[in-house]
This record gives structure tokens, sequence and C-alpha cells, in this order.
């Protein structure tokens, strides 16, 4: 029942300043998030390579109100491929970007958003990697499609995401299911109207099965993005069911969230990608991370007052 209050809260400049100066913020901000810069979060990259685990990397930020701050985000992610190349990892660090980031939300936002990420994604793509384009609230992604289908034309490994508890997604599911794309499934994470998404839990799990098994039979490459351990197992089964090898879908989770797990899967021959996130502007990330989990929330609560 928090969770919706929560996520509303992840929209208010008061919350904001409030949880960025409480005691606790600092330590369980650390906790899902890698860094603040690039140069914090490359060693943390190179560590989950060393772990046998991929990553994706997401340079967090949302409230974008200028277009130089959307130039800005843009110049951001070209700064981090510029560091990845020198590793040399290739797809084994991905990119994921949120076209809110690169001024979706702006007048002509979006020419806008689609002008500031087809760079990052050419440049990804010259270093042997690729990017995969976020999902946001429901009102954003007919414009994050269309722009995943324009960007798909030169650089077909683009990938999106798609979110379980929206109606709409069980047919966006049966489009994308195409050879060569790349879809990430997710249950979503943003405060939805009962008009567009499903509001209890057991019907967001049964709709994620649903689209799950739309994706595995489908040609393109499933990522599954999930930490319920019910979701893992019906994964490996629907996998086994569609003929699907080991490197033919891969588990996506949060850093910072069942690390234990991440290395598992991974021992098991299985692709496991964590999706790292970093950046000084963490709030609306961090809340939703808060959101997802009662845990999280504990856990934040009780650093709050041990700090205090």
């Amino acid at each position: 029942m928090l969770g919706p209050v929560i996520l509303a809260a992840s929209r208010s400049d008061k919350m904001r300043r409030f949880v960025s100066a409480a005691p606790g913020t600092k330590q369980v901000v650390a906790r899902f998030i890698a860094g603040e810069t690039v140069e914090q979060v490359v060693p943390v990259v190179k560590e989950a390579v060393a772990k046998g685990l991929e990553v994706t990397l997401d340079v967090v930020g949302e409230d974008i109100t200028t277009r130089e701050q959307a130039a800005a985000a843009r110049d951001a992610y070209l700064e981090l491929i510029e560091q990845l190349a020198g590793l040399g990892l290739g797809t084994k660090a991905e990119m994921s970007v949120k076209l809110s980031m690169f001024g979706q939300s702006l007048e002509g936002g979006h020419e806008l958003a689609l002008a500031n990420v087809r760079p990052v994604v050419e440049a990804a793509a010259a270093i042997g990697t690729t990017v995969t384009l976020d999902a946001e609230d429901h009102t954003t992604l007919d414009s994050m499609f269309a722009i995943h289908e324009e960007l798909r034309k030169d650089f077909p490994q683009t990938g999106c995401v798609i979110q379980a508890y929206l109606f709409r997604t069980e047919d966006d599911a049966r489009r994308l299911s195409q050879a060569g794309s790349r879809v990430r499934i997710v249950k979503g994470a943003y405060k939805e109207p009962a008009s567009v998404a499903y509001q209890d839990k057991a019907e967001i799990d049964k709709a994620y099965v649903r689209v799950l098994k739309i994706l595995m039979e489908g040609d393109g490459y499933p990522m599954i993005g999930s930490h319920d351990p019910r979701l893992i197992a019906i994964t490996q089964e629907l996998a086994r069911s569609a003929g699907r090898k080991l490197d033919d879908y891969e588990f996506q989770m949060l850093y910072g969230i069942r690390g234990d797990e991440h290395v598992r899967l991974a021992a098991e021959g299985h692709r496991m990608r964590v999706y790292t996130a970093y950046g000084t502007d963490w709030y609306g990330y961090f809340m939703r991370r808060l959101a997802e989990k009662p845990a999280n929330l504990l856990f934040f609560l009780r650093s709050m007052i041990t700090k205090g």
C-alpha cells in the first residue's frame, strides 16, 4: 500500500529536499547507486565482469527542463562510452537510457530526444556494444517505441523495455518479438492509473508470465528484469519449452539487490546482467527502488533512525 505513496513522493521537490538531507540517506543510496562519477563506476564494472557478470549502465537523472540539460545528459553518456572503449568489454557493458533525460518532455521533445540519443547509440555501436531504451510512464511510450523503431533501422541491436502491468503490453510484446529484437520485460515502477494498468500484484504477476511466454516463443532476444525467484524459475521452464539455449536470453537484476543470486545464475551458465545506475541526480531512481519492496523502505528508515 505504501508503494503508490512513495511513487507520488518521487515527484515532490519538498520530499526530494527532505530525503536528501535525511541522516541515513547517503548510506542507503550507496546500496543502489554505484557512484556519482564515471571514474567511480568503472571499477564497479570491472569487478562485475570479473565475477562473470555483465552490466547495463544508467546515468541517473530524469527532471530535464532545458535543452542544455538534455545535451549535458547526452554528453554524460558519450563520456561513459569513451571510458568503456578502453576496457574492450563489448556487449558485456551496455547502456540503458531514459528518453526523458534527452529532452523528450520539452517542446519538440520527440525530435529532440531522437537527435540526442542517436549519437549515443552510434558511439556505443562503434565500441561493439549497444543501448536499451528504458520505459517510463505510459504517456511517453508511443514516442519511445517510435524512436526505437527509427534507431533500429541503422542500429538493429538497439533494445527497449516493456512493462507487464500495462494493459497494452501483450500487444507490444507480439509486435516486438521479431528476429533480431532485444526486449527487456519488467513489472513496472511508475504510478499508473487503473485505466491503463493492473493495480493488483497478483494480476501484475500473471500479466508478466503471459508477456514472458510471448517473448520466449518469439524470434527475438528476451531480457528478464526480475528478482522474483518464482518468475526466474518460470523463465527457465518457458525457455526450455521454447527450445532456447542459455545464451538465447538473459536475466537482469538491479545493482545492490540479491547480489548472491547474480553470481549463482552466472555460475549456472546464464547470462546475468546487472542494471548499474550512477550519477548525482539519484532521487527519482532511488524512490522507485524504495517503492518496489517494503524491505528497502525499512532499511532506509532504520538507517535514518541509527544516524539520527
